[in-house]
């Protein structure tokens, strides 16, 4: 018998994740599960590139509204979406992560729909990793790529990067990658910051 959730319970549109046979994974998906849609063997088919298959793709989906003291008188709608992608690597190097940053602006390229709505996008790519070489971690770690649609107006997207290693428990995530947390699976998730669940404040509170 299939076991229920709180969740489930309360909502009778709640959908169950996927699960995954690596138990890694599915403890990821287990922290992800109430924030994004979740995906499992996730393929960039139309993409020709070596980072064509994930283990596990995420995607939030956000808006916010303002209105005047009813939410029929709506205006300034504003779409903000996420989109996270995570594989296991046999090892990883700098030219791996050089790759995945240009992968993610052929992404952004075809993907967002620049106009007035939207407000930002951000691309994760987590690689799980045996190890975390020092020049990769000093990579990641000082990295950030915003990029401006039409000088703003048309809002702004990011890509981000993480690289973890659990059997080391080791991590290193890009400075706007906050989703990424919940692939520290040896620490708990604590209290959450000022991202995604601001983001989520402001969709709904506007």
């Amino acid at each position: 018998m299939a076991e229920t959730t709180p969740e489930a319970d309360a909502d009778p549109d709640f959908e169950p994740r996927p699960e995954w046979d690596d138990p890694y994974f599915d403890e990821v998906a287990e922290r992800l599960q109430y924030h994004y849609d979740l995906e499992r063997d996730y393929d960039l088919a139309d993409y020709e590139t070596a980072w064509r298959e994930w283990e596990l793709y995420g995607k939030l989906d956000l808006e916010r509204r303002k209105y005047f003291f009813h939410p029929k008188l709506s205006y300034g709608h504003h779409d903000t979406d996420e989109h996270l992608f995570a594989r296991r690597v046999d090892a990883v190097t700098t030219d791996d992560l050089d790759a995945l940053v240009d992968l993610g602006h052929r992404l952004a390229d075809e993907w967002i729909v620049a106009d007035e709505r939207h407000y930002s996008t951000e691309f994760t790519f987590v690689l799980v990793a045996p190890g975390l070489p020092d020049d990769v971690a000093a990579y990641v770690d000082g990295f950030r790529d915003r990029t401006l649609l039409k000088y703003g107006y048309y809002g702004h997207y990011e890509v981000n990067l993480a690289v973890v290693a659990p059997d080391e428990n080791a991590f290193v995530a890009s400075e706007q990658a906050e989703v990424a947390a919940a692939f520290r699976t040896w620490e708990p998730l604590g209290e959450p910051d000022r991202g995604l669940f601001g983001r989520i404040a402001d969709a709904i509170f506007g």
